[in-house]
């Protein structure tokens, strides 16, 4: 596919991806894109409400924002009016001097021009005042919506984010609120800006002559036609190019995240085959639509063209019979061009304004879903925890009618190491979410050394345990902030000292920069088990009286996992520790082991104790010796 195809209608930006145009995005002022049909809001009115209700603390600078856009305005339609007392001016004294009956009057002239550039230069410095004022205002509200949005998602319950896409909640902190700036920054001032220009415009064209206003307005009606007909050509073009951008953007991703596994498959062919297909629908729409859009400013040019043939011819022949002035004729025909643009600008302004509520609704959505349950009004403080954990008849689902947690009851004591095992969809890690409370149990209850954990604040109950993931989350910064960040207020040395108790420190020196490395944005500048170490690290660190682990060596070498265990044996040290784990190995010494299966506890014992049950822990266990019937025998 060429350069040209693959580009068409698009924007290559700086990073090399191609940034294609939005139906209803304005390509300029009253370009080929207006009157395009966009988005629109399921409420709209209770939607606008809303977000000019979020203005109200703007509205002294509002106020003054719609004063100098009238100011503007005015001032600039009364500029061409005076302006054609000047040519007036000057073609008197031409035909003066030519009768011989007096001469050009340069002094009147040079007053007229002076009165017009100081009507251009207040209407152009109030014109950059609102626009100082409207950015200020606009960008302060994204602000505030950015702020609120994140704000709101630490408040969400994780049962939001097992139904809503990453890229659902990214969409809504970025381009939703992006459009909402956008209108606020133009299309709030060019509506005030577009009406009074109409009317404005529409009062000196009748006050110079009616009849050339007549023939001016006959031309409206004929450019909306032409505008609608080729709308309504180009929208189904536009809408299959949305529609397949989307799959070429999936498709690059999705071969992008898994070019490794694509390579090893030999399907380059194939991935360019279904590439190609997907690029070559978007190029046959993408150019049918550009070119629609593309001629619809040479129409509208032609019709205006049309508009001001025939006002000349009128008004040459009112100047003839000194009905008007040439002056008048110069003013009127200027008057005809600033007459149709912002008449294209309303249609397009309402267009976007339903874009505009489309986004604030999403982004009230976001902002009203429901949140955690409120923390209690007297919460239970411990100055310390002794890590006792008892679940009680606890029950839970992630649908109410599905429960994954039927009827769970155990009890932790302080400082012993219990291992969950069980197949997968057994309930362990739900297990976890239960005792962190990202999610809160639909019976029974949770107690944190006698008390239930509802009683505490969030903060503080998280705040007593620490956790160690089988999916390791490290961020792009140096490897000692990321050991920090398990406790911000770290000294340098507390945090190396936390590195050598997990057997970073050795492998942090063999590092280019040590300490001070930066992880890149993907951690792939170190190993999977020096990631899972850096993450046991960060929670020596934080040092909670409580730790859990979900499977974290499930993914490294046997040699790395026996440092890595040796590192889990050490922080768990003391502490009351919960495992979760697939590898009945490495859990041989917990104090207690619960065999999880659908939602209950089949059995509960230690290791041996478990093994001469025969039951379905020594099935497990057992599982993990047999050779594959395929094998035996070889």
């Amino acid at each position: 596919m060429s350069d040209q195809r693959q580009y068409i209608n698009g924007q290559k930006s700086p990073a090399g991806t191609t940034r294609m145009m939005r139906p209803g995005q304005m390509m300029g002022r009253g370009g080929p894109m207006a009157m395009m049909k966009g988005e629109k809001a399921k409420n709209f009115k209770g939607t606008m409400l809303r977000l000019l209700s979020a203005l109200a603390p703007y509205k002294m600078r509002l106020s003054i924002v719609f004063l100098f856009a009238i100011a503007s305005t005015v001032f600039s339609i009364i500029g061409p009016k005076i302006m054609g007392q000047a040519t007036t001016v000057l073609l008197e004294g031409i035909l003066a001097q030519f009768s011989g009956k007096g001469a050009i009057d340069f002094t009147k002239i040079a007053t007229i021009l002076l009165t017009v550039l100081a009507l251009y230069i207040v209407a152009a410095l109030a014109s950059f005042i609102m626009g100082w004022i409207m950015a200020r205002v606009s960008t302060d509200l994204s602000y505030r919506f950015r702020k609120q949005i994140q704000a709101k998602i630490n408040r969400i319950p994780f049962r939001y984010f097992d139904s809503t896409t990453h890229g659902e909640t990214l969409s809504r902190i970025t381009n939703d609120v992006d459009t909402i700036n956008h209108t606020l920054n133009q299309s709030l001032t060019q509506i005030i800006t577009s009406l009074v220009t109409v009317v404005g415009v529409l009062v000196m064209m009748l006050v110079i002559d009616w009849r050339m206003t007549l023939v001016a307005l006959l031309m409206i009606p004929l450019s909306f036609l032409i505008i609608g007909f080729i709308v309504g050509k180009s929208q189904k073009y536009y809408k299959k190019q949305q529609e397949y951008l989307g799959h070429i953007n999936g498709q690059v991703e999705e071969m992008y995240g898994g070019h490794i596994v694509m390579k090893a498959f030999n399907r380059e062919e194939k991935t360019l085959t279904t590439f190609d297909v997907t690029n070559e629908t978007l190029y046959e729409s993408a150019w049918k639509s550009q070119f629609l859009t593309g001629v619809m400013m040479p129409l509208m040019n032609f019709v205006g063209n049309i508009g001001y043939v025939g006002v000349a011819v009128l008004g040459g022949w009112l100047a003839i019979k000194r009905a008007i002035t040439v002056g008048d004729i110069q003013a009127f025909i200027q008057y005809v061009r600033n007459f149709t643009q912002p008449i294209q600008q309303i249609a397009n302004i309402s267009n976007i304004l339903q874009q505009t509520a489309a986004a604030a609704e999403r982004v009230y959505e976001f902002l009203d879903e429901e949140e955690e349950t409120l923390e209690t009004e007297h919460p239970v403080s411990l100055t310390e925890i002794r890590g006792e954990v008892e679940f009680r008849t606890i029950r839970f689902g992630y649908s109410k009618d599905k429960p994954i947690i039927k009827n769970f009851s155990a009890l932790a004591k302080p400082g012993q190491k219990i291992a969950i095992v069980g197949p997968t969809g057994a309930g362990k890690t739900t297990l976890v979410k239960l005792l962190m409370r990202f999610y809160d149990v639909d019976d029974g209850m949770i107690l944190l050394d006698g008390y239930d954990i509802r009683t505490f604040r969030r903060s503080d109950l998280r705040k007593s345990f620490g956790m160690v993931l089988q999916d390791t989350w490290l961020y792009n910064d140096t490897i000692l902030e990321n050991i920090r960040y398990g406790r911000l207020d770290a000294t340098d040395d507390e945090v190396i000292a936390a590195a050598k108790a997990a057997y970073v420190d050795h492998f942090v020196h063999t590092l280019p920069e040590g300490y001070h490395m930066v992880l890149n944005e993907e951690t792939s500048n170190i190993s999977q088990g020096q990631k899972q170490l850096l993450t046991i690290a960060r929670a020596i660190l934080a040092d909670p009286p409580i730790m859990i682990l979900d499977e974290a060596t499930s993914s490294v070498d046997t040699r790395t996992e026996v440092m890595i265990q040796k590192a889990m044996d050490r922080l768990m040290h003391g502490r009351t520790s919960f495992v979760i784990a697939h590898r009945l190995s490495t859990i041989q010494n917990a104090d207690l082991i619960l065999v999880l299966r659908d939602g209950d506890i089949v059995e509960q014992g230690n290791h041996r104790e478990l093994l001469n049950q025969n039951g379905f822990y020594a099935e497990l266990y057992n599982s993990q010796f047999e050779v594959p019937a395929t094998y035996e025998g070889i």
